[in-house]
């Protein structure tokens, strides 16, 4: 079983060595090298560095669909599939019609809910209790193909998109598997995908800055969304607060939306526009992130003040 691989980040890493262990994985597609850190050194991705490992030749185009060369490579290849998990670039039908059995696609959500970019994080903004993966024969829309195979998980109170990331991209991998197997022995019937959605677009950094006109759950989901990256933040005496860890509390209060309530080594209460959250963990400009009892050991947070 002959499989191309395309992806690039982190979340496809277990996908690859599971189909690497598994079948004869025969090239790998991933995003040109880029500029990270404050060196601005070359760094290259995820996929990149296992694939590495491996000794499977690379290819990394800057658009594939202009790559004339790379995609007649690719049709020499003969692959049986070709398998996408967060490789970032478009696939034209051409790409598409290369293998044998098809492209699958690995996505962080329960189709047809959650497609686009931020699935993990989109899910947990919008306070889901339950996510997951599906895998799809891909098609040329957006996370439109019809469904394969799906997988549930559970999005506890306090999950964090970092925690739900790791979770998702290790299950993910038993799904791939799954799928091709299914496919190759035809005892999976596809589903098509109904037209309803809701469209997880990219997050940008104007999302973090916290509207406190918001109830504390809507704003404890926010903070969780957006954990690990870019974090959700708020304006304090004129320096910005990043905050990592909150708690929603089912607690009353009349105070301004954003009144800082209370300050005590278990956090610092804040009004909302409904009910009152607790910020338990914080960042302030040139700091590390620090627990508020750690934080207010060597600085002060006063009551009363407004964050915005």
């Amino acid at each position: 079983m002959n499989i191309v691989f395309m992806g690039t980040p982190d979340f496809a890493v277990p996908s690859l060595k599971r189909l690497i262990g598994e079948y004869n994985v025969t090239a790998v597609l991933t995003q040109p090298d880029k500029p990270k850190g404050r060196g601005k050194k070359m760094a290259y991705s995820a996929v990149k560095e296992e694939a590495l490992k491996h000794g499977i030749p690379i290819y990394q185009p800057i658009k594939i669909k202009n790559d004339v060369e790379l995609i007649q490579t690719l049709k020499d290849l003969k692959p049986d599939f070709m398998i996408v998990v967060a490789f970032g670039q478009i696939l034209t039908k051409e790409v598409l019609d290369i293998p044998k059995y098809g492209c699958i696609n690995l996505h962080a959500s329960l189709l047809p809910m959650y497609r686009g970019a931020a699935p993990i994080n989109w899910a947990i903004i919008n306070g889901e209790k339950v996510t997951g993966n599906t895998t799809m024969l891909m098609d040329i829309g957006l996370d439109t193909g019809d469904m394969i195979l799906k997988d549930e998980v559970e999005i506890t109170n306090n999950m964090t998109s970092g925690e739900l990331h790791d979770i998702l991209m290790v299950r993910g991998a038993d799904l791939l598997i799954k799928s091709i197997e299914g496919i190759i022995k035809e005892n999976i019937v596809l589903q098509k995908q109904p037209d309803e959605t809701f469209y997880a677009k990219m997050l940008d950094k104007d999302l973090a800055n916290i509207n406190w006109d918001m109830s504390s759950r809507e704003i404890h989901n926010l903070v969780r969304g957006l954990n690990p990256w870019p974090i959700a933040y708020t304006d304090y005496k004129g320096e910005r607060m990043k905050i990592y860890e909150t708690e929603a509390l089912e607690e009353k209060t009349s105070m301004k939306p954003g009144t800082i309530l209370d300050v005590n080594k278990n956090g610092v209460k804040v009004a909302c526009k409904e009910n009152v959250l607790i910020i338990k963990k914080v960042q302030f400009p040139n700091g590390k992130p620090l627990t508020i009892e750690q934080y207010i050991n060597g600085h002060e947070i006063e009551k009363n003040i407004v964050l915005g």
